[in-house]
């Protein structure tokens, strides 16, 4: 059985499962989902907890030993093993399929693992890991949904923003200061739980008390992009900036983005569907509603443009001259930071610039 990250709580109040799997990226979401599977097991007599994790040279048969052995106070426990690679190896899921198919009832297993690709959540191991037991999928929260999050948050403390649109600037306000880093929100939020009372919060009151606290991600640069978000982008790109991201890293994303807008742009001229396209050029989730507008949008032109830039800056970001020889205005600003920036604007204000 699959679960997805709020459909936890009412599968846990029905009866717990022998075997949880909790995978995903978001380290709050995570823990918070891990925590209610304690507690309910807690509840439901399992009182003892061992913890193990899995690194170089990790001894299996410790594990398997530890779901077979009886507590010396005959406690029901709860075993919790936790991949940080996400890999467990040949022997690793050989000792899991095993650790699954035993039937102990006073032993109970949470595993925790990263976000894993289809390939590995089609391996064999954690197929007999979601067959036999529960896994729960946490996903991340899209930028989209980031202020329907937070509004949720804030309304298991009492709080609320008023009605309209003051309410939409505050939410819209912290969700730019926490962008991609949940685990700083939850603390925004909390913080701003201890210092109103329950409530509506002005955005004044907002505004006083949240910091910025984003952490920027160089592929979500590309969502902005593809968008046309100048303000996001913008933001993103001095937070990227700021945080020390590699000029080259970034070039790469944006330039890689580019040939794929390119590449769906011919292929919708030569008949394509543009479902078939985006499967090709493995365009999934957020980016899958926004590269059909882009592509509808933007020329050929302006694409073969960006492109031309982009290798320019290639050379400057490897410390090379970024001119073309004989063409002064070939030449890209002095900072490839700012370089960078004009190469998005040229796709995200569609050549307008």
């Amino acid at each position: 059985m699959q679960l997805r990250a709020d459909g936890l709580e009412p599968h846990l109040a029905k009866g717990l499962g022998r075997c949880y799997t909790v995978f995903g990226d978001e380290p709050l979401l995570v823990q918070e989902a891990v925590d209610r599977i304690r507690v309910a097991a807690r509840a439901a007599g399992f009182t003892e907890r061992s913890v193990f994790s899995v690194e170089r040279g990790f001894d299996w048969s410790v594990l398997l030993g530890a779901n077979q052995s009886m507590s010396l106070f005959g406690d029901r426990q709860l075993i919790e093993l936790r991949i940080p690679t996400g890999k467990p190896g040949k022997e690793g899921g050989e000792a899991l399929r095993t650790l699954v198919a035993t039937d102990n009832p006073d032993s109970m297993l949470l595993i925790t693992l990263p976000r894993l690709d289809a390939a590995t959540q089609k391996a064999a191991w954690f197929s007999a890991l979601a067959e036999r037991g529960v896994s729960v999928r946490i996903d991340a929260v899209e930028r989209a949904h980031l202020p329907n999050w937070i509004a949720q948050r804030l309304a298991t403390q009492g709080q609320k923003f008023a009605a309209g649109e003051e309410g939409r600037r505050a939410l819209q306000f912290i969700a730019e200061k926490i962008e991609g880093n949940l685990l700083a929100a939850h603390q925004e939020i909390q913080k701003l739980g201890l210092l109103y009372p329950s409530g509506v919060l002005s955005f004044e009151q907002v505004q006083d008390a949240v910091l910025n606290v984003a952490r920027y991600d160089v592929f979500k640069l590309n969502e902005a992009m593809l968008a046309g978000d100048v303000s996001r982008l913008a933001r993103m790109i001095d937070g990227l900036r700021g945080e020390g991201e590699a000029a080259v890293l970034v070039l790469w994303a944006v330039v890689e983005e580019i040939r794929m807008l390119l590449r769906v742009k011919r292929g919708v001229a030569a008949g394509k569907p543009v479902a078939t396209l985006l499967r090709e050029n493995r365009v999934w989730g957020p980016r899958e509603r926004l590269v059909g507008p882009a592509v509808a949008r933007l020329s050929e032109a302006v694409l073969e443009r960006g492109l031309s830039l982009a290798a320019r800056l290639d050379r400057q970001v490897k410390g090379l001259s970024g001119a073309v020889p004989g063409n002064k205005l070939s030449e890209p600003p002095a900072n490839p930071w700012d370089g960078l920036f004009e190469l998005a604007m040229t796709v995200a204000l569609d050549g307008r610039r």
